[in-house]
Formats: C-alpha cells, structure tokens, sequence
C-alpha cells in the first residue's frame, strides 16, 4: 500500500470514528434535554428519532456531495489540461456538486429547528 492511501484510510477511519462519537453524544444529549422537559415536552423517542433523521440527512448528502466532487474534479482536471479556458466553467459545476451538502445540512437544522 502506497503511502497516500494509507494516510487516506486512516484518515477516513478517523472521520468515521469521530462521527460515531459525537452521534452518540447527541443521542444523549437529546434525551437529557427531553428528560429535563422542554417548552414542549417532547417524547425522548420523537428526540431521538429526529436527531438521527438530522445526522442521516447530513451525513448522506455529504458522501453524496463527496463522490460527485471527487468524480467531477478528476474529470475538470482532465478537461483542464487539454484546455485550460474552461476553467470557470468547471468551477461552476464543482460549486454545484458541493451544493448537495449544503442542502442536507439545511434539511438537518430544519429537522432540529422543528424540536425547539
């Protein structure tokens, strides 16, 4: 194994491990809150069925987001070699590939908006 894909799987091993962590602790965290009861006291299973739809929606579009821009980049790359004046062409659909994230994450803090 090359030296660069071992610093790559590492690196996603820790991002894995990190998002795991920190799902668990909004796990917790959501029943805390819903046990200490809230304006609207909502049930701890609606708490925890609607952080887990929040960290789904974020997680998702961003792998999403993720393979588009690793899929597209190459192929910008590619195309940018032949002819390098299509440039901000290209940076137009990359920007457009990162945009599915940034919808998952307006969907998350929608989903937690409609908690509070």
């Amino acid at each position: 194994m090359s030296q660069g894909l071992k610093f790559s799987v590492v690196m996603v091993v820790i991002a894995a491990l990190l998002g795991c962590v920190v799902t668990a602790l909004i796990f917790w965290s959501g029943v805390a809150v819903a046990q200490a009861g809230t304006a609207n006291s909502l049930p701890p299973e609606v708490w925890r069925w609607a952080l887990a739809c929040a960290a789904a929606a974020t997680s998702i579009s961003t792998a999403a987001a993720a393979y588009a821009v690793a899929k597209l980049g190459s192929a910008a790359v590619g195309a940018l070699a032949e002819k390098p004046d299509l440039f901000g062409r290209l940076v137009i659909f990359v920007g457009l590939a990162e945009g599915i994230a940034i919808y998952g994450l307006i969907v998350s803090v929608l989903i937690l908006n409609r908690l509070a």
